[in-house]
């Protein structure tokens, strides 16, 4: 898992007989896979629920100061992308390799509010009044 903490995150898995070794490789895959992740506020900007494999997650944005609620491989993936306050929950499987998987996709199919006034060529006003 690598991330810069400011909304690029990455995960990679690195295979070999030692454990340097394994790290260096999952760390080099890592960089490979970055996505970057739209911020509100170090939250993220709306609910979102993905699925990889039978691993199936569930996040929503939380008030400031709420902190990282969600399971071990779920927050690896939030301290990585710099969210620090969200709501998580992992539904169906606990394989931590389909949980990234999971979280990751779930984080690159959010849209801040700029991109979907664009998407829409709508102004940014009508965006939140309807």
């Amino acid at each position: 898992m690598v991330g810069d903490e400011k909304g690029v995150v990455g995960y990679g898995l690195g295979k070999a007989n030692e454990v340097t070794t394994a790290i260096s490789k999952g760390i080099e895959d890592a960089k490979k896979n970055l996505v970057k992740v739209p911020l509100n506020k170090k939250t993220i900007p709306h609910e979102q629920e993905a699925k990889f494999g039978g691993a199936r997650v569930f996040m929503k944005p939380a008030a400031p100061g709420t902190g990282v609620k969600a399971g071990g491989a779920m927050r690896a993936v939030f301290e990585s992308a710099g969210i620090s306050d969200v709501l998580a929950k992992s539904k169906g499987s606990s394989n931590p390799h389909n949980l990234v998987k999971a979280t990751i996709a779930a984080l690159s199919q959010m849209r801040d509010a700029y991109t979907v006034a664009g998407v829409r060529g709508i102004p940014m006003e009508r965006v939140f009044k309807g």
